[in-house]
């Protein structure tokens, strides 16, 4: 993948090396100190009137509670602003290249979705606090529809080589644009649909709801890998290899029968090997969104 020399996007936010605080737990939350003050505000009439409108807009929105109250408190403070984290280069490199990709889907995805909101892509090491709560690297790159932002511990890209055998930059490209065609989910209505449906249908019924979710993310990064290559051509040989073969590498049946030597479909969230590179295929070789309606499709 030729990305060097390449615009690298804005909409970085890097927390490596900085401890995940907030209400989650772990790290360092909200000083004892501003509790103090936090509550003569809350109990006062200006508090009161201002916890009604935090109220409202989470009612409308969604947003989580507890991270919009962090936000009011200080947003991010809880993160320090030079943590004096030293990437390696090869690491550092890794983070440039993922700019870069970010990069592009913000160029393909302006192009074809009117007013299009540019996600933030956040990385960080260890543990992260988000709109969704917290998470560990082990929960392996993530979308939060709660902040529109992606996060992404850069150790999975290794591990993805290492134990899946899913190695390449464009494997790793692939990956992040898997979490971007879930924003575009977020801002299609899609997951607010799917969302709604929780607890409406048994355990078997949503997990086969989220196949078609994850399928369709697969396919909106396949479109984007349409267009980037028609646009810039930046593929190499073996490019389009490396996001099949990590696709293929990421499906549920390959990954259970690898940690348990058993394969359980009702528990499938994602799709098997099969389908993941299928509908990422779809999306590459057409790059028409609406080849993408993967919940009324007859065949996954």
């Amino acid at each position: 993948m030729k990305w060097q020399g390449r615009r690298k996007s804005s909409n970085i936010e890097d927390r490596r090396g900085q401890s995940a605080g907030g209400f989650g737990g772990g790290g360092r939350g909200i000083s004892p100190m501003l509790l103090i003050p936090l509550f003569r505000l809350l109990f006062s009439k200006v508090g009161l009137i201002i916890v009604g409108v935090l109220l409202l807009i989470m009612f409308l929105t969604g947003t989580n509670p507890l991270a919009l109250l962090q936000q009011f408190v200080g947003g991010e403070a809880q993160y320090a602003q030079s943590s004096g984290y030293q990437p390696s280069p090869e690491e550092q490199a890794l983070a440039d290249q993922t700019a870069v990709v970010l990069a592009d889907t913000e160029d393909v995805w302006n192009t074809m979705i009117q007013g299009y909101r540019e996600p933030t892509l956040v990385l960080f090491s260890g543990q992260v606090n988000s709109a969704c709560g917290l998470a560990s690297s082990a929960t392996g790159p993530f979308y939060c529809p709660g902040d529109e932002k992606l996060y992404i511990d850069l150790s999975f890209f290794s591990e993805m080589e290492r134990k899946l055998g899913a190695e390449g930059d464009f494997a790793q490209a692939y990956v992040v644009g898997h979490e971007v065609g879930h924003h575009i989910q977020k801002l299609t209505g899609t997951m607010d649909k799917v969302n709604a449906l929780r607890g409406q249908l048994s355990q078997t019924e949503f997990n086969q709801l989220m196949v078609r979710v994850e399928l369709q993310a697969d396919f909106y990064a396949g479109v984007w890998a349409h267009h980037t290559q028609k646009a810039k051509g930046i593929m190499e040989p073996g490019d389009l290899e490396e996001a099949l073969n990590a696709a293929s590498a990421i499906g549920d049946d390959r990954l259970q029968k690898q940690a348990t030597g058993r394969v359980v479909p009702d528990s499938f969230t994602h799709g098997t090997s099969a389908q993941r590179v299928r509908w990422f295929k779809k999306g590459f070789d057409t790059g028409d969104v609406r080849h993408g309606d993967t919940f009324n499709a007859a065949e996954l």
